[in-house]
């Protein structure tokens, strides 16, 4: 999740502010009703208690339960998290932290039987990506929330500029498509980035990865058999490379690109084109153009693809160490089915920051402001927010469209035990913080750095990583079938 993402207003049936809230609370209070406390991540909106009031008056009302939201910003949420969960402290249900790892510690509560019986509704109609997405060693410990299921990388066109030098992107689908329309662009604004990547920024393609993008470990997703390679051995991955080169030394990438990690602002005019990740809540460019104030278009460079990591991207947990777990299941069923408490959290005060205008059509009203709701990604269910007069029926219709037709990963619901090469990762990691920047952003060339990248992470253990995470991945496939 890009940084932008997190913290900037969306719109649509996703309209969502800076890092969201949740709800919390305690134990069973001495007249038997139950408060739940919740952990979320993000910072607390400047209208807190007047969307608690409202959201608990309707919590009690249907389930008879009040939460008590606790927040942690998103620079301590590690470190609390880890804290509170190491020392056994009695909480009910938190944003997932560190969701695998902390699972197979048994920190958190087997929802495999309490999902299905107190959300039923909600568990019903998520899509199966979600749950074999979050299955741990044949048991459910995640309350996912319903939004991007899948996601696509694509590359992305400051239209003001695409369309002040009438370029055309339209056949644009790879890196290498993009090359004419970069340098006709960088030939009338030689001072502006053609293709505006920074440090972080890590070469694309149609595969899936088992540990992380980061990490020189990959699935080819359109193989029958998945086999763990190197994307960096793989030839198109290369040849990207190389194209990546060129493009730096003929001033299409920024200089500075190995070093920059100030990025290029999404709103700013000092870029051209950038890579991006969509998915269907994003309804085409709408959510970069609210979020950029101004026309972004995009043109596809992967397939859409259901992965683990997107099925785990906004997850909630139940405390093992919880004495309302069945409760705290009844209340996430409740914030992802129920649209008046949930468009209420999401967009703010109803009359005062919005108002609607059809059964699931809203105008927003001056009240609506970035610090006075709480964001959708990590909320609650996106299907059931409502939409402003931008987000046609024919747009809503695409998206469930392309959540049926966007194909699930090879390897959606593998994780990788690490225990065995733990060693060798923090090697390999070393390894690629020396050489990923540089390769990726086109700095060096990779005929002459490849070899010694690859040598390198050989001599950190690659090869036991490697067979060892296919071992576990035939494993996986074999009790998948």
């Amino acid at each position: 999740m890009k940084k932008w993402q997190k913290i900037l207003c969306v719109t649509g049936t996703v309209l969502a502010a800076s890092s969201l809230a949740a709800c919390g609370s305690k134990s069973a209070s001495k007249d038997g009703d139950v408060k739940l406390l919740m952990y979320q991540v993000g910072d607390k909106p400047d209208n807190f208690d007047e969307l608690m009031t409202i959201a608990n008056k309707r919590i009690k009302e249907k389930t008879g339960a009040t939460v008590d939201l606790q927040y942690i910003g998103w620079g301590d949420w590690d470190d609390k998290m880890s804290t509170i969960i190491a020392s056994g402290e009695n909480y009910d249900i938190a944003y997932a932290n560190n969701y695998v790892v902390n699972a197979q510690k048994g920190a958190f509560a087997d929802l495999t039987k309490l999902m299905p019986k107190y959300a039923k509704k909600t568990y019903k109609n998520l899509d199966p990506a979600y749950i074999k997405g979050n299955t741990i060693d044949g048991k459910l410990y995640a309350f996912p929330v319903d939004a991007n299921v899948y996601a696509q990388q694509m590359l992305s066109f400051n239209k003001e500029l695409v369309d002040k030098y009438g370029l055309d992107i339209s056949n644009i689908n790879s890196y290498a498509d993009a090359e004419a329309v970069l340098k006709q662009f960088h030939e009338k604004e030689p001072n502006t980035a053609a293709f505006a990547i920074g440090q972080v920024f890590s070469m694309s393609g149609d595969y899936d990865y088992p540990l992380t993008k980061n990490q020189p470990f990959a699935v080819k997703i359109d193989e029958d058999k998945p086999t763990i390679i190197n994307q960096y051995e793989d030839e198109s991955f290369k040849d990207n490379l190389r194209l990546m080169h060129k493009w730096y030394k003929e001033g299409l990438i920024p200089t500075d690109a190995a070093t920059n990690t100030e990025g290029y602002p999404l709103e700013g005019n000092t870029w051209f084109m950038r890579e991006e990740t969509q998915g269907p809540m994003d309804y085409g460019d709408t959510i970069l153009t609210n979020a950029a104030g101004k026309d972004i278009v995009s043109r596809p460079l992967t397939k859409p693809l259901k992965t683990t990591s997107q099925a785990q991207m906004a997850n909630f947990v139940v405390s093992n160490v919880s004495k309302n777990k069945e409760k705290a299941v009844e209340v996430l069923s409740l914030l992802n089915s129920d649209p008046e408490l949930l468009n209420g959290l999401v967009y703010g005060v109803e009359g005062k920051a919005w108002e609607k205008t059809g059964d699931k059509k809203i105008k927003l009203l001056d009240g609506y402001q970035p610090k006075m709701h709480m964001g959708a990604w990590n909320t609650g269910n996106n299907k059931i927010l409502y939409t402003q007069e931008s987000i046609t029926d024919d747009m809503i219709a695409k998206r469930d469209q392309s959540i049926k037709d966007a194909k699930e990963s090879p390897i959606l619901g593998f994780t990788v035990d690490t225990k065995a090469i733990k060693t060798e990762l923090s090697n390999i990691s070393n390894v690629m913080n020396r050489y990923k920047a540089s390769i990726n952003t086109g700095t060096v060339d990779p005929d002459e750095a490849l070899p010694k990248l690859l040598a390198d992470l050989k001599g950190a253990g690659w090869d036991k990583v490697q067979k060892e995470v296919q071992k576990q991945l035939d494993d996986f496939v074999a009790k998948d079938k």
